[in-house]
C-alpha cells in the first residue's frame, strides 16, 4: 500500500565505493533533490579524504546536509543522527525539494526510515568501566564473541574495532537484560513515518567491488589521506572516533615506524573490503531495499511510479 500522505523520502545505499555519492547526485540533478549525508565519518571537520566527502565541486553542483557539522573530538551516534535529518528532510519538503539520504552507515539509514525511537537509558558506570578494562585486558575480539553470545543478531552487523557499540550493547544486556537487537525492534512505530523509496547498489561480481575498493584506496593516498591519518594519529586521544575509523588508525604502524607504508596502504584496503562485506550483510537485511547494478544502475522507471502514487 503506498504512503501516499507521508512525506517522500529517497535514499542511496550500499557498500563503499559503490557509487552512492555518484547516482544520488544525478537524481538531485534529474528531480530537484537536496541530499543528506548518513555516513557517521562525514559529519567530522577536516576529515575529507579518508572519509570519501563529496567533493567541493559537488557540493556546488547540489546541496549537502549533514557534512562537516562536528568537531572530530564530538562524540556522535545515531540518537544524535535522527532528530538533525528528520529535520532536514521537513525543511527540504517544505521548499518542495526531494530529501535524498545517501550513505553506508545502515544504522543511521534503517534507524530513520523505520521510525525508531531511542529510550535513553541512564548508563551504569561501574559497568562500564568494568568492560572497558575488560577490553583493555581482553582485547576488542574478545568482547565482540561475549556480545555475540547473548546477542548474535547485533554482533553480526558490528566489527571488533566499533569499541562504543559493542560496549553499549553489553551494558544494555547486563542492565535490562534486553539485547540490542530486542530493543531496536521495540523501538519500531506501528506506521513508518516516510514514504521511503531505498535504492541500493552493489556489483553482480564481487571481485569488481573489491577493485574499486583498491583503486579508491590508491587515489586516496595520491590525494594526500597520509596527512589527515597523521594528524588523527597525533589527537588519538581525544579524537576517540576518527582514531578507530577505517581510513586512518591502519597508518599508525607506519608513524609509530613499525611498518612499511605499502604494508599499511594492504592493510587499509584489506579493512575496506571487510567493511564492505558487512555492509552488504546489514543492508540485505532490509527486505525494503531495491538494487540496482552498480556497474548500470537504471532507477528512473522505479522511480518514476514512486513519485507518481
Amino acid at each position: 500500500m503506498a504512503d501516499c500522505n507521508k512525506p517522500k523520502l529517497l535514499a542511496v545505499a550500499g557498500p563503499t565505493a559503490s557509487g552512492k555519492t555518484a547516482l544520488a547526485i544525478r537524481l538531485a540533478q534529474q528531480y530537484n533533490g537536496e541530499i543528506i549525508s548518513a555516513d557517521s565519518m562525514q559529519i567530522y571537520q577536516g576529515l575529507d579524504i579518508g572519509t570519501a566527502k563529496a567533493t567541493e565541486e559537488e557540493r556546488a553542483a547540489v546541496p549537502h546536509h549533514l557534512i562537516d557539522i562536528a568537531q572530530p573530538q564530538q562524540a556522535y551516534s545515531v540518537a544524535d543522527f535522527v532528530p538533525l535529518a528528520e529535520q532536514k528532510i521537513a525543511e527540504i519538503t517544505a521548499r518542495g525539494h526531494l530529501p535524498i539520504l545517501c550513505g553506508g552507515t545502515g544504522l543511521y539509514l534503517s534507524t530513520l526510515v523505520n521510525g525508531i525511537t531511542f529510550t535513553e537509558e541512564k548508563g551504569d558506570e561501574t559497568v562500564r568501566q568494568q568492560l572497558a578494562q575488560e577490553l583493555k585486558v581482553q582485547g576488542a575480539a574478545h568482547m565482540l564473541a561475549k556480545l555475540a553470545q547473548v546477542d548474535p543478531e547485533y554482533a553480526a552487523k558490528l566489527h571488533e574495532n566499533d569499541h562504543k557499540r559493542v560496549l553499549r550493547g553489553l551494558e544494555l544486556y547486563h542492565k535490562t537484560g534486553k539485547t540490542m537487537s530486542q530493543q531496536l525492534r521495540d523501538s519500531r512505530p506501528a506506521e513508518k513515518p516516510y514514504d521511503a523509496l531505498i535504492f541500493g547498489l552493489n556489483y553482480a561480481s564481487r571481485e569488481l567491488l573489491y577493485s574499486r575498493i583498491n583503486l579508491r584506496v590508491d587515489k586516496m593516498v595520491e590525494e594526500g589521506v597520509l596527512s589527515e591519518a597523521e594528524l588523527v594519529y597525533r589527537h588519538r586521544d581525544a579524537w576517540k572516533t576518527a582514531a578507530q575509523a577505517i581510513g586512518y588508525k591502519e597508518f599508525f604502524p607506519y608513524f609509530e615506524e613499525i611498518q612499511p607504508l605499502q604494508d599499511c596502504v594492504e592493510k587499509l584496503k584489506q579493512a575496506t573490503r571487510n567493511y564492505a562485506k558487512r555492509q552488504l550483510s546489514w543492508f540485505r537485511g532490509m527486505p525494503e531495499i531495491y538494487w540496482l547494478d552498480a556497474a548500470d544502475p537504471k532507477p528512473e522507471q522505479k522511480l518514476a511510479e514512486w513519485l507518481c502514487r
